[in-house]
């Protein structure tokens, strides 16, 4: 199996052990203490596990090599599995925000616990393992589950940095900040699913590779004084890479044997890019 498949599989274990911890934790002690904010961080950490596990079961269906019913491989599985995740978060944030401004209008039955507050550095700390384990494992191979797993555990973090703040301000009778914390943390989970949701979205709809790269594939077909013409470039997302397609013109009076050589060493120098799958060029004669 892939290195990379390899470590998406270990963070999405870690961050499922991880969030049944946290969940439990954090339930017990937000309904003990009718603490809104820590209600929300609960069920954002039952989210956390559904994203985890999506991350699992993605990453091994990606892993899966090309068959004869999937020549391509099974890579877009990384990008239908992190969109259950956004749809999740984005569920889950609906129902808080509505949870904490009823009771932002209703009044917060918040009560003090200094378990609220070692609940809020457990969590700090598990989050921030998870997160640099996770940033690291992203910065060797890149992949959306990875990012949105990433992503979550940093905007737990800060979610639950607010949560700890709204708590202490308690102990100077100020209660409305709970609920407000409440409603913050909902608009950023939501936020984050929708930019996860259409990161995927584009993926599966076939979005073009970047410019960045497209300019880097030009910078390699002009380098063959060959080349006559280029008329188009073609992509399509392969998992976390793209396959290329090249039409480019050559002298008509070019030999068969010359101009396919040049067309596969222009294949092997573009599958260099890192983002590149794999390239397929097609040649007329001009």
């Amino acid at each position: 199996m892939d290195k990379k498949f390899i470590i998406t599989k270990r963070a999405g274990i870690y961050g499922i052990i991880g969030n049944i911890f946290l969940l439990i934790i954090k339930a017990m002690v937000g309904f003990m203490s009718h603490s809104q904010a820590m209600i929300a961080d609960s069920f954002n950490s039952a989210g956390d596990i559904f994203a985890s596990l999506m991350t699992f079961i993605g990453n091994k269906i990606a892993s899966s090599p090309k068959d004869e019913d999937h020549n391509l491989g099974h890579g877009k599985a990384e990008y239908i599995f992190s969109m259950f995740i956004s749809i999740s978060m984005i569920l889950v944030a609906s129902k808080l925000l509505y949870d904490s401004v009823i009771t932002l209008i209703l009044g917060s039955k918040l009560q003090f616990s200094w378990f609220l507050v070692m609940v809020c550095i457990a969590t700090i700390a598990t989050k921030l393992f998870l997160f640099l384990y996770t940033k690291q494992a992203y910065q060797q191979h890149p992949n959306i589950l990875l990012e949105a797993n990433m992503k979550d555990h940093k905007n737990d973090c800060i979610v639950t940095t607010f949560t700890l703040f709204s708590i202490l301000l308690t102990l100077v009778n100020i209660y409305w900040l709970d609920s407000i914390v409440g409603i913050g943390i909902s608009i950023w989970i939501c936020y984050t699913g929708i930019t996860i949701f259409i990161e995927s979205y584009n993926v599966l709809m076939d979005i073009s590779v970047d410019d960045k790269t497209k300019d880097l594939i030009l910078d390699i077909v002009y380098s063959y004084k060959e080349i006559k013409r280029i008329e188009e470039i073609i992509s399509t997302p392969v998992g976390d890479r793209y396959l290329i397609f090249l039409t480019i013109y050559l002298d008509g009076n070019m030999s068969t044997f010359e101009s396919h050589e040049l067309a596969d060493n222009l294949e092997n120098n573009v599958n260099g890019l890192d983002k590149i799958y794999r390239t397929i060029v097609h040649v007329n004669p001009i």
